[in-house]
């Protein structure tokens, strides 16, 4: 049950993100390459978050699903050989920008991105619109510069 929750608030937050860019098309993301293994990114990533007084709410593992239902959907494409989302809130920044906006709840949870393809690996989070999200913006870049560290 409890994971079954999880997934659902997931998916809900994923759901109402996408809506809130008006279609998962115009979704863009900011990504950097990572000098290391996949496994060295996510504890980055994961101490860095935690660096900045954060709490993880969910790591979703969506390499690990992709690859494991390609089948069950008709396809034998590996988009990646591995990929975990960290989602995270920041009280302090959410605050700021949703008192400028009550809308930008939509943009709530933050999330930060590992991905490995062939061996390539990146960091990355989801660009916002221009305004008080780049405080948001700002703070995942933060996170993403001490990971790489």
């Amino acid at each position: 049950m409890y994971s079954q929750t999880k997934c659902a608030l997931f998916a809900a937050a994923l759901g109402t993100t996408i809506l809130g860019f008006g279609s998962a098309a115009m979704a863009q993301a900011i990504t950097m390459d990572y000098d290391g293994s996949f496994d060295d990114a996510t504890f980055g990533v994961e101490n860095a978050i935690v660096d900045k007084g954060l709490v993880i709410d969910y790591v979703s593992h969506v390499g690990e699903m992709l690859n494991r239902t390609g089948a069950d959907v008709g396809s034998d494409v590996t988009i990646f050989d591995n990929a975990d989302i960290y989602l995270f809130c920041s009280a302090v920044t959410s605050r700021k920008v949703m008192e400028a906006n009550p809308d930008n709840v939509a943009f709530c949870p933050y999330s930060v991105f590992v991905t490995d393809k062939d061996g390539k690996v990146e960091i990355g989070y989801q660009d916002y619109p221009d305004g008080p999200m780049d405080l948001v913006e700002e703070l995942l870049q933060e996170i993403v510069d001490a990971s790489m560290e």
